[in-house]
C-alpha cells in the first residue's frame, strides 16, 4: 500500500506540473550549515576532482541502494521520500559519507518501449533530492546485473535486474540455466540466456542500445529540470552502465578489443546524450570490463586502447576480493597492505587516461561462511583507498602514498533483513533476509525495531577521517581507525618509536596524518571528523599551530571545527593557510586527554622534522 500511495503522489505531481516547468527547478532553502565555500560543482582537473575553489575533493560514501534491484518498491531505492531523508541523515551521521552512487532502473524508467515513466522519474528525483538537501553529492547509475530479471524463471535459483521485459521479449532467448554455479556472478559467463542478451545489447540488436540511450537522455533531462539549480550543482555526473561485459566475444575478439570497439563507442554516445540533456559540465563515470582488475576472474582491459580520455570522463571501477569471498582461495583474514597493489593499479590507469578515479563498488558479505573476513577485508580496502603504501611502510615512505581515492561502499540499504520480495514474481518465494537478492547480505546499515537506522559494521571502520577537500595538492594521507575484528583491535599503522612524543600523544587512540602543499587558495582544507572525535577529545598538531578541543571555525582561525553541510550533526575540521607552494602537515587524534603545552610542542617539532626529511 505505501508503494501505491507513493506512485499516485508522483503521478499527481506530474499532472499538476509542479515538477515539470521548463528551466530551473523549484527553489529550495540553502543546505543547512553550509558556508561560502560549500556546494560548488565538481569538475576534473589535473587528475583530481576539484571544487569551485580549486580544492582537491575526495568522495566517500555508499551505494543507495540495492533495493533498486528489487520489485517490492518498483525499482526505487526507498519506499518514500521520508525514508530517503532518514537514510541520508544516517549516512552522514553514522557512516561519515559525503556522496552516494544512486541506483536507477531502466526497466522501470521505460516499462513500455519508447515511453518514459514520468511517475517513476518523479519519485526517483525526489528521493535523490533528499540526499542533495543533506549536502551529500550524488551520481546516478543505471544499474544492471545479469542483464534483466525478466530472463529468469519463477522457480530459478537466481535473478537479475536492469533491462525491461520488452527488451528481453525481443531476443527470444533460451531458457536460462547456469549449470553448477555456487555464486550468482557465475551466470555472467555461464548462463546462455544472460550471455546472449548481453551480446545483443552491445551489438545494438533490435535497436536496444539506441532505446537505452534515448531513455538515459530523457532521464537526465528530467533530473536537471526537476531539481533546483542548487541541488543540480550537487550532482557529480552519471555512471552510464553497471559492470559491463560482452556476453560472448566475436571471432578474433578479446576483452581489450571489445572495450575499444564496442564499449568505448557506447560511452562516447552516452557522453553526447549527457551534453544534449544539459549535463555538459559533468563527467561520465565510465566503467571498464568488470573483470579487468579481478583477482580470480581476470581479463585484460581497463580501457587500455582508448587513448587519453580527459576531464569529461572519470575512470570508474569496482573491486571485490573474489578469493576472500570464495572461502577457498584465501584462507584466513586480510592483512596490512593486502589491496595496495590492486588499488594502485586503479590509480595508475586513471593517471594514464588523463583523469581521476573512483571505486564505485567495494565490500564483503556480512553473512555466510566468509563473513568473518569482513572486518579485515574492509579495513584493508579503506586503507588502500587512503594510500598506496601499507601501514608498516607508511612512516618511512609516505612520499609514495599517492592520491587519496574516492569510493562508494556496497551498500547502504536501510531495509536490510526486512524485505518482502517475490523472487522473479513467485509468490511462493518471498525473500526477507539480507539484501533479498541472490542471497547477498552486504548492507552496512539496517533499521532496528524502533525504525532507527543502526550500523551493522564497526563504526570505527566506516565513520572515518578523510580529506574531503584539500586546498592545494595532497602528498600523503593515512588513517589508523583502530577498528575491531571481534574483540581484537586492528592496528596496522602504529606511530613509530622514532617519534616518541607523537606516539605518546596518540596513545591507543585513532589518528590521521595529512601532508599537502598549498596553492594560495582562500578556502580551507577540510577533514571529516567521525563521531568518535568529539571536540573535547580532538587534538590537532600542525605547522599551522596546535589545538586541543579546537575552537569554532572563523576565517582567521588556522585550526577550527564546524558542522558538515546538511544539518545531520556530523562535523569537520577546517585548516586555513594563506600561502602558496608551502609544505603543510596536520596530525589529528582522539588519543590525548588534556595534553600539556610541552607535549604538543614536542610533537610538533618531531612532525616538522619528519615532514622536512620525507618531502624535501
Amino acid at each position: 500500500m505505501p508503494n501505491i500511495r507513493l506512485r499516485l503522489l508522483a503521478v499527481l505531481v506530474v499532472l499538476f506540473g509542479s515538477l515539470t516547468v521548463a528551466g530551473a527547478g523549484p527553489a529550495t532553502a540553502a543546505v543547512p550549515n553550509s558556508l561560502w565555500f560549500d556546494g560548488t560543482a565538481l569538475t576534473v582537473s589535473n587528475g583530481r576532482f576539484v571544487d569551485g575553489q580549486g580544492r582537491e575533493v575526495v568522495l566517500r560514501g555508499y551505494n543507495v541502494s540495492g533495493e533498486t534491484k528489487l520489485d517490492e518498491n518498483h525499482g526505487l531505492p526507498f519506499a518514500s521520500v521520508a525514508d530517503a531523508r532518514k537514510s541520508a541523515t544516517a549516512l552522514r551521521a553514522l557512516g561519515g559519507g559525503n556522496s552516494v552512487r544512486f541506483l536507477l532502473s531502466w526497466a522501470y524508467a521505460e516499462p513500455v518501449r519508447g515511453q518514459v515513466d514520468t511517475a517513476y522519474l518523479a519519485a526517483a528525483t525526489a528521493q535523490m533530492g533528499a540526499f542533495l538537501d543533506a549536502g551529500i553529492r550524488v551520481y546516478p547509475d543505471f544499474h544492471q546485473d545479469l542483464y534483466s530479471r525478466h530472463l529468469f524463471d519463477p522457480d530459478s535459483w537466481y535473478t537479475g535486474d536492469g533491462a525491461p521485459k520488452w527488451a528481453v521479449d525481443l531476443g527470444n532467448y533460451p531458457d536460462e540455466s547456469c549449470g553448477i554455479c555456487f555464486l550468482w556472478g557465475q551466470n555472467i559467463t555461464q548462463n546462455g540466456a544472460v550471455k546472449a542478451a548481453q551480446y545483443d545489447f552491445w551489438h545494438n540488436a533490435y535497436g536496444l542500445q539506441d532505446s537505452f540511450l534515448t531513455t538515459a537522455q530523457k532521464t537526465m533531462a528530467y533530473i536537471k529540470q526537476n531539481l533546483s539549480a542548487e541541488q543540480f550543482t550537487g550532482v557529480l555526473g552519471f555512471d552510464p552502465y553497471n559492470e559491463p561485459y560482452a556476453g560472448t566475444y566475436d571471432s578474433g575478439q578479446a576483452s581489450r578489443t571489445w572495450e575499444r570497439d564496442l564499449l568505448w563507442p557506447f560511452y562516447v554516445k552516452f557522453r553526447a546524450r549527457m551534453d544534449a540533456a544539459g549535463w555538459t559540465d559533468k563527467p561520465a563515470l565510465v566503467e571498464p570490463n568488470l573483470f579487468w582488475n579481478g583477482n580470480v576472474s581476470k581479463e585484460e582491459g581497463g580501457l587500455l586502447d582508448v587513448g587519453t580520455i580527459g576531464s569529461r570522463y572519470v575512470f570508474n571501477t569496482h573491486f571485490y576480493d573474489q578469493k576472500a569471498i570464495s572461502g577457498i582461495l584465501m584462507w584466513g583474514n586480510a592483512s596490512d597492505g593486502q589491496y595496495t597493489t590492486d588499488f594502485g593499479t586503479v590509480r595508475d590507469r586513471a593517471s594514464a587516461l588523463g583523469t581521476t578515479a573512483i571505486v564505485s563498488e567495494f565490500g564483503h558479505p556480512l553473512n555466510g561462511s566468509t563473513a568473518g573476513k569482513a572486518p579485515t577485508v574492509l579495513k584493508a580496502m579503506y586503507q588502500a583507498l587512503d594510500s598506496r603504501v601499507k601501514g608498516a611502510n607508511w612512516w618511512t615512505a609516505p612520499a609514495t602514498s599517492g592520491p587519496v581515492l574516492s569510493g562508494s561502499q556496497w551498500q547502504w540499504d536501510i531495509y536490510n533483513g526486512r524485505h518482502h520480495e517475490l523472487m522473479n514474481g513467485n509468490p511462493d518465494k518471498v525473500l526477507t533476509t539480507g539484501d533479498a537478492w541472490n542471497d547477498e547480505d552486504l548492507s552496512a546499515v539496517r533499521l532496528d525495531d524502533s525504525g532507527t537506522a543502526v550500523l551493522r559494521q564497526d563504526a570505527r571502520l566506516l565513520d572515518r577521517i578523510y580529506p574531503s577537500a584539500t586546498s592545494g595538492s595532497t602528498l600523503a594521507f593515512t588513517y589508523e581507525d583502530r577498528s575491531r575484528d571481534g574483540s581484537t583491535t586492528l592496528t596496522w599503522n602504529p606511530v613509530p618509536s622514532s617519534l616518541p612524543n607523537v606516539s605518546s600523544l596518540v596513545g591507543s587512540g585513532q589518528y590521521s596524518l595529512l601532508v599537502w602543499r598549498s596553492n594560495s587558495g582562500s578556502a580551507p582544507t577540510e577533514l571529516h571528523l567521525p563521531a568518535s572525535f568529539p571536540n573535547a577529545s580532538t587534538t590537532v598538531v600542525s605547522d599551522l599551530g596546535t589545538a586541543y578541543a579546537p575552537p569554532a571555525y572563523t576565517s582567521t582561525t588556522p585550526i577550527g571545527t564546524t558542522a558538515e553541510p546538511g544539518g545531520t550533526g556530523s562535523r569537520r575540521l577546517l585548516l586555513t593557510d594563506t600561502d602558496s607552494g608551502t609544505l603543510h602537515y596536520a596530525l589529528v587524534t582522539n588519543g590525548a586527554t588534556s595534553p600539556s603545552a610541552a607535549l604538543l610542542s614536542a610533537a610538533r617539532s618531531e612532525l616538522a622534522a619528519w615532514t622536512a626529511s620525507k618531502f624535501s
